[in-house]
């Protein structure tokens, strides 16, 4: 007895449903220039996110895919100012479309979520299911720890003096807006880190 209306309806009087996190409804049948209409757009005002949700009943399709990705990137470019997540419901994702999906994911930040619906007497409960999270991908700094240290012997080995006379120059530059840092040499790349 459910369609998208009521589901939408649902899903703004309570989205922590959705296990988002402490997310508010920010909008309902948003419109996007020359795109349709965005179903929910949810911000999470702790941290500066936005959710674009896009909801199907039934199977998830290629257009809804699409259209979760479109409404998320036109949101993304209005207001860059907020961190953006793409979030499709559905009440099937099969096999073919998760892993399609899951090709987009680390460069798109995208969550599926199934929904499926269950009677309990008169009574129906909605669940929700994240069959798909976000995945961030690391920054250089964070993968530290799997490089190769080296220190100032080694670049002078295998680079040039005139390159090591940039670098030692640059850090000088740096230093006058920054005076704690300081090169740190590694295998593959000479980075900047702070005196410890």
């Amino acid at each position: 007895g459910f369609n998208e209306k009521s589901i939408q309806e649902i899903i703004a009087n309570d989205p922590s449903i959705l296990g988002l996190g402490d997310i508010v409804l920010k909008d309902k049948e948003r419109v996007q220039p020359r795109a349709g209409r965005l179903d929910l757009l949810m911000q999470d005002p702790d941290i500066n996110r936005r959710y674009e949700i896009e909801i199907q009943l039934g199977k998830v399709d290629e257009s809804h895919i699409i259209r979760t990705i479109e409404y998320w990137d036109i949101e993304r470019k209005r207001y860059p100012q907020y961190e953006h997540t793409a979030v499709l419901v559905a009440e099937e994702i099969t096999g073919r479309f998760l892993n399609v999906i899951s090709l987009f994911n680390g460069f798109i930040p995208l969550v599926a979520i199934q929904m499926q619906s269950f009677r309990l007497g008169d009574q129906v409960s909605l669940v929700f299911t994240t069959v798909l999270n976000e995945m961030r991908l690391g920054l250089v700094d964070e993968d530290e720890e799997s490089q190769e240290v080296t220190d100032r012997s080694y670049w002078e080995k295998r680079g040039t003096k005139g390159t090591l006379e940039i670098t030692d120059f640059l850090l000088k530059l740096v230093n006058e807006v920054a005076p704690d840092l300081v090169l740190k040499y590694n295998k593959f790349y000479i980075g900047l880190a702070t005196k410890s």
